[in-house]
């Protein structure tokens, strides 16, 4: 027999790793899950932007974005609303990071351990934790895992404020470099630091596959 086609689901948060998704870690994330063997579906939140900037010199520029729309640059149209996400439909749930992480899939940029998360994304983590389904975070994402599971171990790299802010919530933090996972078994939540720390893309590359791998063993061994 073949292998079981495992289906992923990947939440976006935008275009660009200042104020939506970091780029090279959602790519990264669609061609290990391809390289693997399997398929995913990109979702991200049909909610304006919470802030656009010229990614050459850092300035807001007065424009609206819409969140869903940037993110389907990304996932070359090939995405859906988030409110559409259902856990039955998927066994595997993972969120790249970039800053839209704390900007529009939760307000940790504005709010810091006081962050409250996106209705649609809280429900999306939530019924895959429920259901026993893998997580996967990568870099500054795993602000929502820890927010809405709690006791959850995840890593932040090697950032000790972001520690200390996570373990006031209860969150056992651990320390990784960017080709290292972290694995919460018990959770099933794995998580790496990506840019988070001063990395390549090679690292970062290692880093995500490693994750991929991860989740796709922990899903075929429950």
């Amino acid at each position: 027999m073949g292998q079981k086609i495992l289906r992923f689901a990947i939440i976006l948060s935008g275009c660009g790793n200042k104020d939506g998704s970091e780029i090279h870690e959602s790519v990264l994330t669609l061609l290990s899950i391809d390289r693997a063997g399997h398929r995913y579906q990109c979702f991200a939140p049909d909610v304006p932007q919470d802030r656009v900037l010229n990614f050459l010199t850092n300035a807001p520029m007065n424009e609206k974005r819409n969140v869903l729309l940037e993110s389907a640059r990304i996932a070359r149209s090939q995405i859906k609303p988030l409110s559409d996400f259902r856990a039955e439909a998927f066994d595997i749930l993972v969120m790249p990071g970039g800053r839209g992480v704390g900007l529009n899939l939760s307000s940790f940029v504005k709010d810091q351990e006081r962050m409250t998360v996106n209705p649609d994304v809280k429900r999306a983590v939530c019924s895959m934790h429920a259901a026993q389904k893998p997580i996967g975070a990568l870099c500054l994402a795993p602000v929502i895992i820890a927010c809405v599971l709690k006791g959850v171990s995840v890593t932040f790299g090697q950032d000790e404020a972001m520690n200390a802010t996570f373990q006031k919530l209860g969150t056992k933090t651990v320390n990784a470099d960017a080709r290292s996972i972290v694995i919460d078994h018990k959770n099933k939540i794995v998580t790496t630091p990506c840019y988070m720390l001063d990395a390549r893309i090679s690292e970062i590359s290692e880093g995500i596959e490693k994750l991929i791998l991860e989740l796709i063993n922990l899903r075929n061994s429950s």
